[in-house]
């Protein structure tokens, strides 16, 4: 039946290394999402959904692994230093209610009051988490969950805003003021649609250098 050149609609891969019938796996769409906030200002839980309805934009997760390296003879060998997750941007609009403004001035106030000039003793007093998910498009009678619906899922912990920017006004502009915030995380775990975790250490060799072979387990 014509239906079969449907599994054309890929790359071409040898039959020792794809399936018979190809095809080709439908990607995540970046507009299913939604962004859920734990200890993240004073608000109650009920307040902090609001937060999750009036996200308009978000940033995924970054990772930076510091480039380090061993002077040798005649070249230079490189190797992972500390990891670093970078900051991201959530977008936030600007309800006429103005909860999602109260919201984030109560989460700069832990941070730092700013009336008393009086700073958080410890981070934890003002860290939130943070959960960004990727979602399958279901609603009403098949609502996402974590048992089903998520397709992806991230926990940024110890985080903290590095920066609120409350944009300009404008007698000229029609679009619809945002607060955008930047946040800065201390780790993130991906547990859904990942890797299962913990995953076993290589212990291939002690060489500084490799060719890239995978050696055995521990």
């Amino acid at each position: 039946m014509a239906i079969a050149s449907l599994s054309r609609f890929t790359v071409p891969l040898a039959s020792d290394q794809s399936a018979v019938a190809q095809g080709t796996l439908f990607p995540k769409l970046k507009y299913r999402y939604r962004i859920i906030l734990e200890n993240f200002g004073v608000g109650a839980a009920s307040d902090l959904s609001e937060l999750t309805k009036q996200v308009a934009e978000a940033s995924r997760p970054n990772v930076q692994f510091d480039d380090q390296t061993i002077m040798v003879y005649n070249s230079t060998i490189h190797y992972a230093g500390r990891p670093k997750w970078n900051t991201f941007s959530v977008k936030l609009r600007d309800d006429v209610t103005g909860q999602v403004s109260k919201l984030v001035g109560s989460q700069m106030q832990k941070q730092f009051d700013f009336f008393e000039q009086s700073a958080a003793a410890v981070g934890a007093d003002y860290k939130f988490l943070m959960r960004i998910e990727m979602l399958d498009g279901g609603n009403g009678a098949f609502a996402p969950t974590e048992q089903s619906g998520v397709l992806e899922q991230w926990e940024c912990y110890g985080c903290y805003i590095t920066q609120a920017n409350y944009n300009a006004l404008s007698y000229s502009d029609q679009s619809i003021l945002t607060i955008d915030l930047t946040i800065q995380p201390d780790n993130r775990i991906q547990t859904i649609g990942g890797p299962a975790a913990p995953t076993s250490r290589i212990t291939s060799n002690s060489n500084a250098t490799s060719a890239g072979s995978v050696g055995s387990t521990g």
